[in-house]
């Protein structure tokens, strides 16, 4: 076990490595730069802004340079953030993202699973069909298009939800039914899907013909082997919404780590995309190391080579 989390760690730095050099090297395809603005600068002033924040030099030693501190734990300053670091400004929008994604998350959970469960065991009747129209239509329907729809109606329509900030419990209901539709609705396709496979085993006809009540068929063989489909995408999953989804946090108005990343393209915050690129592959990389393990955990028949 040991051996192989050393190996997948060796392997996550080695896709940091190449994540961290393709965006270092595509911004810089990109015309314009960070200090571009309508008010023209002299330029005495872009050399002295340049300097500053190290565009002065080659891009090699750029890159050179901007690796070491990486390393270092320094992702450096931001160009439109003065006098701010990259680091503190993940360091404030992160929490935000994180408490908002992991609400999101356990709804996701708690409302994909037993959908699903309840679907496969209710094949081909009313309450099936309902529930794969919900999964299709969450599927299908954009994020973006679900949080407008939401705010739109459930808080300007009928001003029954707040719709900008976090200001009180009440304002994080739109947002975390937002983030979470999506993940609730493919969980329950999923979990439908994995349930239906079990179901048709040979332990689970065994199971049937000793006659053990259909809830402990479900919780005690066939949910454990189900539920590892499941567990695949949740690793990514979480790291997404974690990290908050960019557009869900700009439409109501959430200061998050997504909304700098957004404001960091557009304003060509070199560092800030940098930082936030590293970062968010880092949580990915953590994340699918912890699913690998839940593998281990959840069915120990799995081995890991």
């Amino acid at each position: 076990m040991i051996r192989y989390i050393l190996k997948r760690i060796g392997y996550g730095l080695l896709t940091l490595f190449i994540v961290t050099t393709i965006t270092f090297f595509l911004m810089y395809l990109i015309p314009g730069g960070p200090f571009q603005s309508e008010k023209a600068k002299s330029e005495a002033t872009m050399k002295a802004l340049e300097e500053k924040y190290g565009l002065d030099k080659p891009i090699p030693i750029q890159y050179v340079n901007y690796l070491k501190n990486v390393i270092k734990g320094d992702l450096g300053l931001s160009t439109k953030n003065r006098g701010r670091t990259v680091n503190d400004i993940i360091a404030e929008g992160f929490p935000i993202s994180a408490k908002l994604g992991s609400m999101a998350v356990v709804v996701a959970i708690c409302v994909g699973i037993p959908l699903g469960c309840t679907a496969a065991l209710n094949r081909g009747k009313w309450i099936d069909n309902g529930i794969i129209v919900f999964a299709t239509t969450g599927i299908a329907i954009p994020s973006f298009i679900g949080a407008t729809l939401l705010l739109y109606f459930i808080g300007v329509k009928l001003g029954l939800l707040p719709t900008y900030g976090l200001g009180s419990a009440q304002h994080y209901i739109l947002p975390v039914i937002s983030l979470s539709l999506y993940p609730s609705a493919y969980i329950s396709r999923l979990m439908r899907s994995s349930i239906l496979d079990v179901l048709g085993q040979d332990y689970m006809t065994t199971a049937r013909a000793k006659g053990l009540p259909q809830y402990k068929r479900l919780f005690k063989h066939a949910l454990r082997n189900a539920v590892l489909p499941v567990v695949t995408y949740l690793g990514p999953m979480i790291a997404s919404i974690l990290c908050g989804s960019f557009i869900v946090e700009m439409i109501f108005t959430i200061p998050g780590l997504g909304r700098s990343f957004i404001s960091s393209i557009t304003d060509r915050d070199y560092p800030l995309v940098m930082g936030t690129t590293i970062f968010y592959a880092t949580l990915i990389i953590f994340m699918n190391v912890l699913v690998d393990i839940a593998y281990k955990i959840i069915d120990p028949r799995i081995k890991l080579n």
